[in-house]
């Protein structure tokens, strides 16, 4: 057909614009070919997962990507990017890390491939249930939904029950309260057996720095202060929180202290909270060491709980009646019965746990631990040996905390332990 000039001039745009569209529309998965395929093992059991882009891929499309199983039965999986951290603990600069829940797989081979896909059809996209919400100048929590998981406290915190004088009275940078899946607070804060328990925290008995012993386990002459926030996040998979704080022995700071918290969505029955810690001494060599004959110093949970409670501990040998002390172990759980949030311990009805894990990757793997059936654990590195840490030379250990309801045997504990682990050493991009 015989296109009078001025109409091929108005039509030869209009058919270039349809081809193109019509070409997209073909071939949807084209759209992920310039980033890498993500490789994991082939598990039956779901698998959460936080990996970097391998460096100098730059920043992907958008917050969320699509997962597409290659050669595979599973349903697509919505992906969400954040920020990638970098080996000081700062945020990595032009790199991006993936967060994503991997569906089970059949087993049937030792890997699985996915292809990324930079946006997820519209059918796919997800909008996040997590919610960043102040309490006051000091207190930040975090809602999945209505329902508050955990508290992180940057600012000083007072116990109103611990005497004026007493130097446990004051303390900033931790974590708590963090609540079970029912609403139970699992965690206790200034508790009367130890007013320097509070949560989830990371502090050392032994801080030696010129030559001068510092108490930081009970915040006696050195202190945790809160510098700036380093991320603040939300999306489908995950919520994520970077902190960086110091230590500091009166104005004087002689510790960079970066903290990140991924707090992965809820499951049906369990929850995820990944915590990944770098140091830098500032200025001095900084020598750590764990309490004498104990171990403990370093991350720490505790539980708010009583003797009423029942308390259970259990290790990857089973439960153990007896407390331990400098007893190496990649991961240990506490479960007993836990008050609704205002509720007070004697009225305790709600039967669940906390497990506290080891990445693989940890220095010492696995280091020691203190456990205490009164309501503490403690992973004790680098334990009661002393390790000395040279100035600007930064040093970092990870673990997760596995939220769950009630009690589960060491068999299953240590299925989901192989999990955490697998996702931690064995994920990775198929070296494009």
């Amino acid at each position: 057909m015989c296109i009078p000039p001025r109409s091929r001039n108005i039509r030869l745009p209009m058919l270039l614009m349809a081809s193109l569209a019509i070409a997209a529309t073909a071939q949807p998965s084209d759209a992920g070919n310039d980033l890498p395929k993500l490789i994991v093992p082939n598990r039956k059991t779901a698998m959460k997962i936080s990996l970097p882009l391998p460096a100098k891929r730059g920043l992907p499309d958008g917050k969320t990507c699509l997962l597409k199983e290659i050669d595979g039965a599973a349903v697509d999986t919505v992906g969400q990017w954040d920020k990638s951290i970098a080996g000081d603990g700062s945020v990595a600069k032009d790199m991006a890390e993936l967060i994503a829940v991997i569906p089970p797989g059949d087993g049937s081979t030792p890997t699985r491939e996915f292809q990324i896909l930079p946006k997820p059809d519209t059918k796919n996209e997800q909008k996040s249930s997590f919610q960043f919400q102040p309490k006051n100048k000091n207190t930040l929590t975090l809602l999945e939904g209505p329902r508050p998981v955990l508290a992180y406290n940057y600012g000083v915190i007072t116990g109103k029950n611990v005497p004026e004088n007493e130097f446990r009275r004051h303390r900033a940078a931790y974590v708590h309260p963090i609540w079970g899946l029912d609403g139970e607070v699992l965690t206790d804060d200034f508790p009367r057996d130890h007013y320097h328990h509070h949560g989830l925290f990371w502090s050392w008995p032994h801080v030696s720095i010129d030559g001068r012993d510092h108490d930081l386990w009970m915040s006696r002459n050195i202190r945790h202060k809160f510098v700036k926030w380093l991320d603040r996040e939300t999306g489908p998979v995950a919520a994520v929180l970077g902190v960086e704080n110091g230590w500091f022995v009166g104005e004087r700071k002689v510790m960079i202290e970066r903290v990140w918290l991924r707090v992965f969505k809820a499951a049906k029955d369990s929850q995820a909270i990944d915590v990944h810690l770098t140091w830098i001494p500032v200025d001095h060599p900084i020598s750590l060491l764990g309490a004498e004959g104990k171990s403990y110093g370093g991350l720490s949970l505790r539980y708010n709980i009583g003797p009423k409670n029942q308390p259970t501990i259990s290790v990857p040998k089973g439960v153990t009646k007896d407390d331990l002390k400098i007893t190496r172990l990649p991961w240990a759980d506490l479960t007993a019965m836990f008050p609704k949030d205002g509720e007070p311990r004697s009225k305790a009805k709600i039967h669940s746990g906390a497990t506290l894990m080891v990445n693989p990757d940890h220095p010492d793997f696995p280091p020691t631990w203190l456990t205490r059936h009164y309501g503490i654990l403690c992973i004790g590195w680098p334990g009661v040996n002393t390790k000395t840490f040279p100035p600007g030379e930064p040093f970092s250990l990870s673990y997760r905390v596995w939220i769950h309801k009630g009690m589960l045997d060491s068999t299953q504990i240590s299925a989901v332990y192989k999990d955490y682990a697998a996702g931690e050493s064995e994920a990775k991009w198929d070296g494009k």
